[in-house]
């Protein structure tokens, strides 16, 4: 399948977009409901992200998921197909949810911190994460889940609102937004580091009883 990119991003460069621009949320974004937030998500232009993507990555999950996982960013499959966490990732983050009898679609909206792949897939740039603030939070708004679970440093570090280690952050209850957030292994990195799926498995088994302790 073939997709153009958006007309009115084409050839601009970073240098034109002012940080104060780049920060400033959406307008209305406040009040958008799901259908008026995916269409502003698809064209968005916000920053230089929007020049090389196939297509903004939105979120799939159910609209109401009482969990809410958040990644880094698409990858080039999620680039491809729309949707977010679709290749090997995805695949073990599928398995993850299954032992944890979670299901995305059911109780579970998966979403990234920014919509559109960074180039080579690198993590996202401060400014992209923040050009991209207004939209999560206001998926977060909507969806009103009982847990945040943040996947990987980029995730952490834009929830959190702190510079640590992964190992720092991890297994700590912090809140977002009024809603109790917990800190976990991105899937890719646990492809790369085996062991470390025990310990992600523990976080997911810490956001359980911090969803618990929070509807008590």
């Amino acid at each position: 399948m073939a997709f153009s990119r958006p007309p009115d991003c084409a050839g601009v460069a970073a240098a034109e977009r002012s940080p104060a621009t780049a920060l400033a949320p959406p307008d209305g974004v406040d009040t958008m409901d799901w259908d008026q937030l995916r269409e502003a998500v698809r064209g968005c232009t916000r920053c230089v992200l929007c020049e090389k993507r196939k297509q903004a990555v939105f979120g799939v999950g159910a609209a109401a998921a009482p969990w809410l996982f958040v990644g880094e960013g698409p990858g080039a499959d999620e680039d491809e197909s729309g949707e977010p966490f679709v290749g090997q990732a995805g695949k073990l983050l599928d398995a993850m949810l299954a032992a944890a009898k979670l299901e995305r679609g059911r109780e579970v909206y998966i979403a990234n911190v920014v919509k559109c792949r960074p180039p080579g897939n690198r993590v996202p740039a401060p400014e992209e994460a923040a050009a991209c603030a207004a939209w999560l939070d206001r998926q977060i708004d909507l969806i009103g889940p009982r847990v945040i679970v943040a996947l990987g440093k980029t995730a952490a570090m834009r929830l959190t609102g702190r510079e640590s280690s992964l190992a720092g952050l991890r297994g700590k209850a912090y809140a977002y937004r009024g809603i109790p957030l917990v800190v976990t292994y991105h899937p890719a990195y646990l492809l790369r580091n085996l062991p470390d799926k025990a310990k992600a498995w523990e976080d997911l088994l810490f956001a359980r009883r911090t969803l618990g302790t929070a509807a008590a």
